[in-house]
């Protein structure tokens, strides 16, 4: 190979559309910019939500609240959704997306108390716990470690 036979991919290199180049080009006169008008002026140029002077859609919608960007998000998993492990097993994050309970982890995983766990012996690694999954996690003789 040398450098003189080195070309671009089959496609990837359109030619250059040239503009006012008489009416035979297809894109003589106006050069595809129509009459007159502000899209047809010399350094046109309007921001991305310009919509002709009317009030903006994003200044028209009502705003509400706060959105706090630092804020941690967790992945909320119930407890019943544990019984799909057999006794004695470790659940983390790997094994919940082994078994398709979770997608994504996010900032961890928080085990929420809602549901029943059937008398199974597991250890449970997990972001964050609520009072009640902990109980329940224990009651049913397993362990609730935060990591």
């Amino acid at each position: 190979m040398k450098l003189n036979e080195i070309t671009p991919a089959a496609g990837s290199n359109r030619p250059v559309k040239r503009i006012g180049r008489g009416h035979g080009s297809g894109n003589g006169k106006t050069a595809g910019k129509g009459h007159k008008g502000q899209k047809a002026r010399a350094g046109r140029g309007m921001r991305v939500a310009f919509e002709g002077g009317q009030m903006p859609l994003a200044r028209r919608i009502p705003k509400r609240g706060f959105n706090n960007i630092f804020a941690t998000k967790y992945t909320a998993i119930n407890v019943d959704k544990l019984n799909v492990f057999e006794a004695g097993a470790t659940v983390d994050f790997a094994a919940l997306k082994e078994k398709g309970i979770v997608k994504k982890e996010y900032d961890g995983i928080k085990i929420l108390g809602n549901g029943d766990l059937t008398a199974k012996k597991l250890t449970v690694k997990a972001a964050a716990f609520t009072e009640g999954a902990k109980q329940k996690i224990e009651a049913a003789g397993g362990k609730a470690e935060v990591i």
